[in-house]
């Protein structure tokens, strides 16, 4: 929607947006801005209703102090929240986008007062929404439907701390913008070796990357991505890429960050049908927003702790050496694990994250993030992702990432009877029951079996949050990048 968002200390803005609260007339900010009463004109018409996302637009005369000035409806003031102004923020945004404004000024203060909005978490807030909204991925147009014009917009700001804050907002939003960006390339381009060239392109934000694939997969027994990617010609990897503070205590343990990255799901064996594969390159969204949450964490964020990101990246396809129903895999931690559905792949390849995580790096927590189950979407919808987290202290921030990013989870339950409906006849457990009682339970409680006692751990399933069907809030059509500022922030808070 914008070639570019940048932040500008001075100058004379095409556009002015004002906060219109319901039911009230212009703030002391609005009024001075108001020498003509354009805007108390237009404040005036049927359609400025103050409700929230609603835009008027008023034109001063002689172009003073904009050529135009945005009333922007912001509900009641009482009910204001910084997501509702996230979402009303994006709807000036469209309108900007709309005019091909270039340069805009937001009139701020009446609304903080009004609402008693925080200064800092509102600027944030305005840098994540027009971020988020100005995300335009064109990469793959030809020569029948070329790129559009798109204007390059300057917010002015005079107030150092603000700009700061909104180029905060700004920076955690190029972090979605590039899950955003991987989500939407298609499965021919994003390979999984191509997802770890993506992760190698943060050495320059001083992040360090190692793949192991091949043999390396064998020595480290990471048996799910071995039998899950074995029947593509694209082979499978784990991906690892950490983050180091420069002063980080040499006894600081890392936060470990674990994205499901299928490439591409056919379901294997137990293919998938009645186009139930379109859209499956999504299937990668939860390493996608991984790696999102690493860039913002390793350009904006600087937290004091390392973090280190893990994507298990496949793609499950079909062929004679597909892994198979009946099949049974040994773990790298001994668990032993009856295939029954080679469609359920994804808790196989986080099952290798989990182990590695545990035996390898010796984590302060593990948070994975997977479009894991279709029963998640039946129970919440898209509203919220599904959070399953026995340790108080490890949901309690991530609850506080979630309120502060706006990207919303809810806690749904686990207990040793979710745990005991994956026990299997013949192995240790199976990878899924056919029963499809607490279906997104069991998706967890298969993944609890891989994580070793008393870690903290956050299983978070955005199967029905990763992407948008329409236009909403800051959002287009398409992916949203959900968890990346999540996790972004839950590393800031840590």
């Amino acid at each position: 929607m914008f070639d570019s968002i940048t932040v500008r200390k001075s100058g004379q803005p095409q556009a002015i947006v004002v906060g219109n609260f319901k039911g009230q007339g212009l703030g002391p900010k609005g009024k001075a801005l108001d020498p003509d009463g354009s805007m108390a004109k237009a404040a005036k018409r049927p359609e400025a209703t103050g409700d929230l996302g609603t835009v008027v637009t008023a034109f001063p005369a002689d172009g003073k102090p904009a050529e135009r000035v945005l009333l922007l409806g912001l509900g009641e003031a009482g009910s204001l929240t910084i997501e509702k102004f996230r979402n009303a923020v994006a709807a000036a945004g469209r309108q900007l986008a709309s005019c091909k404004a270039t340069s805009v000024r937001f009139e701020l203060d009446d609304t903080i007062a009004g609402a008693k909005l925080d200064e800092g978490d509102a600027c944030e807030a305005l840098g994540e929404s027009l971020g988020l909204l100005g995300w335009v991925c064109e990469h793959f147009r030809g020569s029948a439907k070329p790129p559009s014009a798109k204007p390059k917009l300057a917010i002015i700001e005079g107030s150092a701390a603000r700009s700061k804050a909104i180029q905060f907002g700004l920076g955690l939003s190029e972090g979605a913008n590039l899950a955003r960006t991987l989500s939407q390339t298609p499965p021919n381009v994003a390979t999984p070796l191509w997802m770890a060239e993506q992760a190698k392109k943060l050495t320059k934000l001083g992040c360090t990357v190692r793949v192991i694939k091949g043999e390396a997969l064998k020595r480290e027994k990471l048996e799910g991505l071995i039998n899950v990617g074995k029947a593509s010609e694209n082979e499978p990897c784990l991906i690892r890429v950490e983050y180091k503070p420069a002063r980080a205590s040499a006894k600081a343990k890392p936060i470990v960050l674990l994205g499901k990255t299928m490439t591409y799901d056919t379901g294997g064996l137990s293919l998938k049908i009645s186009n139930g594969m379109v859209g499956m390159k999504r299937d990668k969204d939860g390493g996608c927003a991984v790696l999102g949450a690493m860039h913002a964490i390793a350009s904006t964020i600087k937290p004091k702790v390392p973090v280190v990101a893990l994507l298990v990246a496949a793609e499950n396809s079909v062929s004679d050496e597909a892994y198979r129903p009946d099949d049974v895999l040994t773990f790298r931690n001994g668990v032993t694990v009856e295939v029954t559905n080679t469609d359920a792949e994804g808790r196989l390849v986080l099952a290798d994250g989990l182990c590695w995580a545990c035996d390898k790096e010796n984590p302060a927590a593990i948070v994975d993030l997977a479009t894991l189950t279709g029963g998640v979407v039946v129970a919440l919808g898209s509203t919220f992702a599904g959070l399953f987290c026995e340790d108080d202290s490890l949901r309690a921030k991530v609850e506080s990432a979630s309120a502060a990013s706006g990207e919303r989870v809810w806690r749904l339950p686990m207990h040793d009877e979710y745990r005991d409906m994956m026990k299997s006849p013949i192995a240790d457990i199976v990878n899924s029951n056919p029963n499809r009682k607490a279906h997104p339970i069991q998706g967890a409680a298969f993944l609890s079996y891989f994580v070793k006692d008393g870690m903290p751990w956050c299983h978070v399933d955005i199967a029905g949050t990763h992407a948008v069907e329409s236009d909403s809030g800051p959002y287009i059509a398409g992916p949203t990048g959900f968890g990346a500022r999540l996790l972004a922030r839950l590393a800031q808070a840590w």
